[in-house]
């Protein structure tokens, strides 16, 4: 699939392994160049990890789960908190997952080049001290009752729009 925007995806305090696992798997498929984790959010092993051993093999194989490999193939890196003004300095424009009042309908945002995707937790979403950092916030539009998407399922649609 050919796109023109370089993203790079921001997975800030995301409890589920299961769910990180599905953000590599989603992607890998759609050409995401990094995902930081960022918060509590857990991570594969890394080469120097710091965490306790049977700790970091535990989280890993449970990202395995739903990741497939995919956690082996898209490069990745652990922050603490994520440095959404280095991204800003490369060039990324932040762009959040919310429903805000400033958000914009995901159908209709017009994509920047660089790309900086920001998907909060799972309950509360991106944090209002994140979310004031965002160049953006967009919204999927939903018809049913419930009043939002699995943060995997909107990471997968939000990329699916910002690579057509």
């Amino acid at each position: 699939m050919a796109r023109m925007s370089e993203i790079i995806v921001i997975a800030h305090n995301i409890r589920s392994t299961h769910n990180i696992g599905a953000i590599f798997r989603t992607a890998e498929g759609f050409g995401v160049s990094k995902i930081i984790l960022s918060g509590y959010s857990p991570y594969p092993r890394t080469q120097n990890d710091e965490r306790l051993p049977h700790i970091a093999d535990k989280l890993t194989l449970q990202i395995h789960k739903t990741a497939l490999d995919a956690e082996t193939m898209v490069p990745f890196e652990h922050q603490p908190e994520p440095n959404l003004d280095l991204l800003k300095q490369k060039g990324f424009t932040i762009v959040g997952l919310e429903q805000d009042k400033r958000s914009i309908m995901l159908q209709k945002y017009q994509k920047p080049q660089k790309i900086a995707l920001l998907l909060g937790e799972e309950v509360n979403g991106i944090t209002d001290e994140l979310r004031e950092k965002c160049d953006d916030l967009l919204e999927i539009p939903m018809v049913g009752q419930k009043e939002s998407f699995n943060v995997s399922v909107a990471a997968g649609i939000a990329l699916y729009a910002l690579t057509i």
